[in-house]
């Protein structure tokens, strides 16, 4: 239940939809008695369109997220295992071509294998599921497997968590299969802005692990000063990081993390 009011709630709520719903309702009302209000909701749907797509507020809401966790300055010398969570495929590409369509968060997995490379006895798990409410898509695990795979990984050494439609299922599925040691270093691959909420769903799910955050959208703090040439760029990353921020309190509001902002 809680996966599909969370996919039609943030259909709703995610800027670029909320600002247009906003828009239409106002222009519609504009041919009503309510055409007051309806000025006001036309003139906040633009205000809003002109500042999440201008102005820098999507860089400086996400750079804090990207920095909470920094790679491990000094890598261990070895670790049990490396987990590379989904999201960095579009499924419905991927489905219809029938081939692997990596999207902008493609970096996770290019950074998996850098990585499976560099540990070479270490266990390696792919999680991720379906994600998809209306379209019928691949399982992430299997896609990226076959890419893995394509890049030269040993397909032996994959371990495939395919149940998980979010990142607390991940974090609980994972857990399932790989079944952690006391003592042992799992490092953790995702987003960097991302990392917070997941390692909080894999400490809520009893699975400490090393962050190790991967395709990074910002340059740093300098990016607060630096807005966007396009509107869309500066939408679509406002709902990058809205869809981050809203989910670090829906997941804590509901137990799914152990921390509103987990700390490194």
């Amino acid at each position: 239940m809680f996966f599909y009011a969370a996919k039609l709630g943030w259909f709703v709520l995610q800027p670029s939809n909320a600002l247009t719903i906003t828009l239409v309702l106002g222009a519609a009302l504009l041919f009503t008695g309510w055409r007051r209000i309806g000025r006001w909701l036309v003139a906040l749907s633009v205000a809003g369109v002109l500042i999440g797509g201008f102005s820098p507020l999507a860089n400086m809401l996400l750079q804090p997220l990207e920095d909470r966790f920094e790679r491990p300055q000094a890598m261990p010398d070895d670790v049990a295992g490396i987990i590379l969570l989904g999201g960095g495929l579009d499924t419905i590409i991927t489905t219809e071509r029938n081939l692997p369509a990596l999207n902008e968060a493609g970096d996770r997995l290019t950074e998996f294998a850098s990585l499976a490379r560099r540990y070479p006895d270490a266990r390696l798990v792919l999680s991720g599921g379906t994600g998809g409410l209306i379209f019928h898509d691949v399982d992430e695990a299997g896609v990226m497997r076959d890419l893995l795979v394509a890049l030269g990984i040993d397909p032996e050494r994959l371990e495939l968590e395919d149940r998980s439609r979010d990142t607390y299922e991940n974090a609980v599925f994972s857990r399932e299969l790989v079944d952690p040691q006391p003592g042992e270093r799992w490092l953790l691959v995702t987003s960097a802005f991302h990392i917070p909420r997941a390692v909080g769903c894999f400490r809520a799910a009893g699975f400490d692990v090393i962050a190790y955050p991967s395709d990074y959208r910002t340059r740093g703090a300098s990016d607060w000063g630096r807005g966007f040439y396009a509107v869309s760029t500066g939408l679509r990353r406002l709902d990058v990081v809205t869809r981050e921020w809203l989910g670090l309190v829906v997941y804590r509001l509901t137990g799914r993390t152990n921390a509103l902002l987990p700390v490194p």
